[in-house]
């Protein structure tokens, strides 16, 4: 029960799920990630940390440039799921 709460406390927030909705078709680096979510770079990065604290997302660095990953499978089956669901509703 703990996992689910976790996975959906993450998820509630609009940023967060734009972030991960992008990152479903694979690894980006941050500044991919800010300028397809159109936020500034420290709210990103605060989204981004968030969800890597609670286990959803990975990153590594190359360089001078850090790539996030979705790592956790169970949430990406939920997100794909939600991304399915709005473009059903758009439809």
């Amino acid at each position: 029960m703990k996992e689910c709460v976790r996975v959906f406390k993450a998820l509630s927030h609009e940023t967060r799920l734009k972030i991960l909705f992008y990152l479903l078709d694979g690894e980006r680096c941050v500044c991919d990630i800010v300028e397809h979510v159109g936020k500034s770079q420290p709210t990103v990065s605060n989204h981004l940390s968030r969800l890597q604290k609670d286990g959803i997302l990975t990153s590594k660095r190359e360089g001078q440039w850090v790539y996030y990953d979705i790592a956790d499978k169970r949430a990406r089956g939920i997100i794909k799921t939600c991304r399915s669901i709005i473009r059903q509703a758009r439809e």
